[in-house]
């Protein structure tokens, strides 16, 4: 009798692909850090004034959506895969995801709303 390990026979194939995509996004978020230190750092002085110039920047918009974007995406794979070590019971795991799916686009649609809708023009 052929016996397969438990992933295999579940079904479950993220290794690759989640490791490819928490490099990728911890990428993006490095080059956003990189970034924003290098325009804190060179500004002499942050103001209200000066936080609005930033932001009012589409590209900075931009750039600012892109570093939210990927910090969701990396912290649910991350969750994902705790909730799936750890959370044993199915249906709790699937509650926990669930909720943990909800909090980031709660927040992804949070940060659009202020980089976009809040932001003055």
């Amino acid at each position: 009798m052929v016996t397969r390990p438990l992933r295999q026979s579940v079904g479950a194939h993220y290794g690759s692909r989640s490791w490819l995509i928490q490099r990728t996004t911890a990428i993006i978020m490095v080059l956003y850090t990189l970034l924003f230190l290098g325009l804190v750092i060179t500004k002499r002085r942050f103001d209200y004034d000066s936080w609005t110039t930033l932001f009012g920047s589409t590209a900075f918009r931009v750039a600012s959506a892109l570093f939210i974007a990927s910090l969701c995406w990396h912290a649910w794979i991350g969750m994902r895969d705790i909730w799936m070590d750890y959370v044993k019971p199915a249906g709790v795991r699937l509650l926990v995801e669930a909720l943990t799916v909800v909090m980031l686009i709660t927040l992804v649609v949070w940060a659009v709303d202020i980089l976009w809708l809040g932001a003055p023009a």
